[in-house]
């Protein structure tokens, strides 16, 4: 049995390339797979190996104070979700491209557990804002949540000011995987003057796992960035398919990659319209010379 870990957190590291290159040469003779970003604000990254694997990465991780209380959020997996190790450098955990730094263990929305959201968001005075992008919102979400017409978050910051400035008097309720985008997006949302923000602690794969609430009011699946690509979230209710056929419309939560090597875009196909449309997005993808199918034929 393998496991993968989910974690991150905003703290100061200096002189990042000089971490990631030694934490790179950690996991590798170590035998995970993953993806982590360091950044001078933190860390932030999903690996996966073996249960003895995973425990002396937790281990090694809580041995330096920066990290001593990482909070790592653990699935179970049959094997590796990801064919590579790779640790990058970038300015920020999440690309969000403020003029002004927004440090989250300065300002950010008020952390609930998922006893606390489920109730909260069951009450008429509140706006539930989803604080991922559109094709994450599509696969699966909480019911009632607004669905931001963002493709990266980094374009957050001009939709919460042209458009989603006139909830600033409600109370909102940010929520996004595992918590990392809404320490910066609720945060944002304060600086904008919005009155009452709340975040929701750990993300859906918190929220999933809490023995109490089990996913109750969550609808479809959670989008994950490795190859599971979805994870199910609800364990209490029935399920419920959110995702259309790019296609047919027919309800599918099947997310593929275009066939065509050029496009590779991401959709929703179900069986049949793979078959009838060997996996692409498109009339033109499906005869494009460099399609897959022509690839390997």
């Amino acid at each position: 049995m393998y496991r993968v870990l989910l974690f991150y957190k905003y703290v100061k590291i200096h002189n990042p390339e000089f971490f990631a290159e030694e934490h790179l040469g950690y996991c590798r003779d170590l035998g995970l797979s993953g993806r982590i970003l360091i950044s001078p604000e933190g860390i932030n990254g999903t690996c996966s190996g073996s249960f003895s694997q995973t425990e002396k990465y937790m281990e090694h991780m809580r041995l330096d104070e920066r990290f001593n209380d990482l909070w790592f959020k653990i699935d179970e997996v049959k094997g590796h979700v990801f064919k590579k190790m790779h640790v990058r450098v970038k300015q920020e955990l999440v690309t969000f491209r403020l003029e002004k730094d927004l440090d989250p263990n300065v300002i950010s929305g008020k952390h609930l557990d998922p006893n606390e959201w489920f109730a909260m968001m069951q009450q008429d005075d509140v706006v539930i804002l989803d604080g991922r992008t559109d094709y994450e919102f599509d696969l699966g979400h909480f019911k009632n949540a607004i669905r931001p017409p963002v493709k990266s978050f980094r374009e957050f910051p001009n939709w919460v000011k042209n458009e989603f400035n006139l909830f600033k008097d409600k109370k909102i309720l940010t929520y996004c995987t595992g918590g990392v985008r809404c320490e910066k997006l609720s945060g944002y949302l304060i600086q904008q003057g919005f009155k009452e923000v709340y975040q929701l602690n750990g993300g859906i794969v918190n929220y999933s796992h809490d023995p109490d609430v089990k996913g109750k009011l969550f609808e479809g699946k959670c989008y994950v960035f490795d190859e599971r690509i979805s994870i199910p979230v609800n364990f209490a209710d029935d399920y419920t398919i959110t995702g259309k056929c790019h296609h047919c419309g027919l309800p599918t939560d099947r997310y593929v990659n275009c066939a065509n090597l050029d496009c590779h875009k991401q959709h929703f196909e179900c069986e049949e319209c793979e078959k009838k449309w060997a996996r692409s997005c498109s009339e033109e993808c499906m005869n494009a010379p460099r399609h897959e199918l022509l690839q390997n034929a």
